[in-house]
């Protein structure tokens, strides 16, 4: 197929698909067509597919006449080849009977030699059974040979209350007993084993019931002697953890059930700790010697140690383990959260002693393997007192959400008591007297779930409307002075279902609130950082090292508060831009001022643009200690920018409605051919209309004074210097009438 493929014609190279397409094993039709309609229509494909379909035609004629000579000639050749087979077929018979002859000779030979060799193999494995046996009953009585001469009993007479044997016979005897073991599990099921088995049973007790007295001896009496042949004969028979279990039941166990006293432990202010130091105390003034035989200890020669013991693993701790579960139930009760941290904390820390007192890594990493160790962990509920927690923290963080927007404590960083909640649920999570090491996962997911729901409220603060000032309460408006802020009441039913309300419905803010919004959502953000640098020593205790991760976390999270900015600083230059516009609309009386009434020549602003400006001056002077000038600035300019546009559509239909009354008065006057009463002052002085032009002028120019005063630069206000222009083109105007 490949030979073929490489021999397709080359067709133009405009065509709509590869050649080679068609010689793919998976070749669809529907996939092919889909696929070139993706590049040009249907009718361009069959153009290209009928152009190559000709092309392939010329190329099979061509082949055809060019091996035509080989064609015509393999019918030539094969004449006469059927007698010749014919001839062949009579010795290949033969040939084939010949074989399936010497085929089943060999047969039977291969076998003829299997079953001698399968009855071999019978044999040597019998006779490896008889030498075991042989073994097993030699070892029997050369063990009951040695204990005879020893004991002037018969064997059959043997108790376990014989006398007990010294370490260097009991040597002897563990290492006949070992192969006596060895062989009598090969030799499992036999008849023979079973008739020896009662004498071997003998011989087993006889043998532990000695092991015991003498490794209690050696312990009792300090023999280090005794109590290393002792051990090297268990380790022998291979029955260390009978050793390592004897010594946890005779020597730990009371040791055990002596100190661990649930009285003792809620009667004394440090009983727990006490209790646990009693513990510990066990190790230096009790397994100084097994220690030290085993290898455990700091003054062990290698040479003349025993191996493959671990009492403080396999002993010691299960032991302790037994007595906290049996003797001190209520240790592991997370009912009172505080109670149940301070004894993990301490239990934790004995932990942590006794691993130091196992004198190597590969005995502590025994030890954590322990099923004892991993039931001692299992038993504290971790999970319940995060839940515990949980609700303490979260119930009290909820109920400042839920409540008014009330003022935080004195001394605190944050303005608002829901914002200094936030921050506080933050640090109890990782304080000392909460934070648990195999809870870091769960208090970790907690913290993002506090910033995430801090986040939420601010968003639902910002649905709310602000209380406007036909309220009348000083507290509620930008310029007052006062730090107390309170919101109007709302049932629990809209509280509960903030987000299918409109903002008419929801408990409306002031602008002072709003503030504090700000200034506490500034600072919580710039915070976080600093509670990475609380939360990573935490989590290195746990071995977790990608921090970028957590990093990433903290980012994403300031992240979605720094999302609140823009409906936060949307809120207050409106509402800015309401109080500041609803009184630069007084300048729509001016023509009523001025008109028909005789006054006197402007020469000064009037008091409305004062009073449009107080809310700016107010928010930079009350709020700058607790904002950062930069944030002030961004709302002056952008409320600045939008009230000045307003300011400048008012009094361009001002003077656009002047503009046309004295353009009427002139009309007026020409037909007939009078003077306009009102046009001029009695003594020839300024006219109406250009009293009120020049006002506007005074008016705009001390507006723009004013924002210079409150450090903005009238270049960044887009409206003023059209505004400028405006009232420059009216006193042009009023110079150009008085010349």
């Amino acid at each position: 197929m490949e030979t073929w493929t490489m021999n397709l014609p080359r067709g133009p190279e405009n065509l709509c698909f590869d050649k080679n397409e068609f010689m793919k094993p998976d070749f669809d039709v529907d996939h092919f067509v889909s696929e070139c309609r993706k590049r040009v229509q249907l009718e361009e494909l069959r153009d290209d597919l009928e152009l190559y379909y000709k092309l392939l035609k010329t190329a099979m004629i061509e082949l055809i006449n060019k091996d035509y000579a080989d064609f015509v000639n393999l019918s030539t050749n094969l004449v006469g080849m059927d007698k010749a087979l014919n001839q062949l077929s009579v010795p290949l018979g033969q040939l084939r009977e010949e074989v399936m002859s010497l085929k089943s000779c060999v047969s039977e030979g291969i076998h003829a030699i299997d079953e001698c060799l399968s009855k071999q193999e019978d044999i040597r494995r019998k006779k490896m059974c008889v030498l075991r046996l042989i073994q097993v009953i030699k070892s029997v009585e050369k063990i009951e040979k040695i204990l005879h001469s020893q004991n002037s009993k018969e064997l059959s007479s043997l108790e376990v209350s014989s006398p007990l044997l010294t370490g260097q016979i009991l040597e002897r005897i563990a290492t006949e007993f070992n192969q006596l073991q060895f062989h009598a599990v090969q030799s499992k099921g036999m008849p023979l084993l079973d008739k020896l088995k009662p004498r071997i049973v003998g011989i087993t007790a006889m043998l532990q019931h000695s092991l015991e007295g003498l490794l209690l001896e050696g312990l009792q009496t300090s023999n280090i002697d005794i109590i290393r042949h002792c051990l090297r004969t268990y380790a022998t028979i291979d029955k260390t953890r009978d050793a390592e279990a004897l010594v946890g039941e005779v020597l730990v166990k009371p040791y055990v059930d002596e100190v661990i006293v649930e009285q003792y432990v809620q009667s004394h202010p440090n009983g727990l700790q006490t209790m646990y130091n009693k513990l510990l105390e066990f190790v230096p003034l009790h397994c100084r010697l097994l220690r030290e035989v085993t290898g455990g200890g700091i003054s062990s020669e290698k040479g003349n140690t025993v191996p493959g013991y671990d009492f403080l693993v396999n002993s010691v701790w299960p032991e302790i383990v037994r007595g906290l579960e049996v003797k001190l139930p209520s240790l592991f009760n997370p009912g009172n959260p505080d109670a149940f941290h301070e004894k993990y904390t301490i239990s934790m820390d004995f932990v942590r002693r006794f691993e130091r007192q196992c004198g190597s890594q590969a005995s502590v990493k025994r030890l954590r393997l322990h099923p004892s160790y991993q039931n001692f962990n299992d038993k504290w509920n971790l999970p319940v007192y995060f839940q515990i927690r949980f609700r303490e923290i979260a119930e009290a963080f909820e109920a400042t959400l839920s409540s008014d927007l009330e003022e935080a404590p004195a001394g605190s960083s944050y303005r608002l008591l829901a914002t200094h909640m936030a921050w506080a649920s933050l640090e109890k999570c990782w304080s000392a007297h909460i934070f648990l090491p195999l809870l870091a996962h769960r208090l970790w997911k907690l913290s993002l779930q506090i910033i995430a729901r801090y986040s939420l409220f601010v968003n639902e603060v910002l649905l709310r409307p602000i209380s406007n000032e036909s309220t009348k309460d000083p507290k509620r408006t930008l310029g007052s002075s006062s730090k107390e802020s309170s919101l109007n009441p709302s049932s629990a039913e809209d509280q509960g279902n903030e987000f299918c309300l409109d903002a008419s419905s929801l408990p409306s803010i002031s602008t002072t609130q709003l503030v504090f919004v700000a200034a506490d959502l500034d600072h919580f953000q710039e915070w976080l950082p600093e509670l990475l640098e609380i939360i990573k020593p935490k989590l290195e205790t746990v071995g977790f090292k990608n921090l970028d991760c957590i990093s990433g976390a903290v980012e994403d999270s300031k992240d979605s508060l720094l999302g609140c900015w823009p409906a936060l600083h949307s809120k207050i230059i409106q509402d800015l831009i309401d109080s500041c516009f609803s009184c630069l609309k007084s300048a729509l009386e001016i023509p009523r001022l001025y008109r028909r009434t005789n006054k006197e020549v402007p020469t000064k602003a009037l008091p409305y643009v004062d009073s449009a400006l107080k809310p700016f001056f107010q928010l930079k002077e009350e709020y700058k200690e607790i904002l950062k000038p930069a944030i002030i600035e961004h709302w002056l300019e952008g409320a600045a920018n939008t009230s000045t546009q307003k300011y400048f559509e008012t009094i361009s239909d001002i003077l656009s409605s002047v503009k046309k009354m004295e353009e009427s008065l002139k009309r007026l006057k020409q037909a007939r051919k009078t003077v306009i009463a009102n046009s001029l002052s009695s003594n020839g002085g300024m006219s109406d209309d250009n009293k009120i032009r020049l006002q506007l002028a005074l008016d705009v120019e001390y507006f723009g004074l004013q924002i210079q005063k409150m450090g903005l630069e009238l270049s960044n206000i887009k409206s003023f210097s059209a505004l400028s222009e405006l009232v420059q083109a009216a006193r042009d105007q009023i110079s150009a009438e008085q010349t």
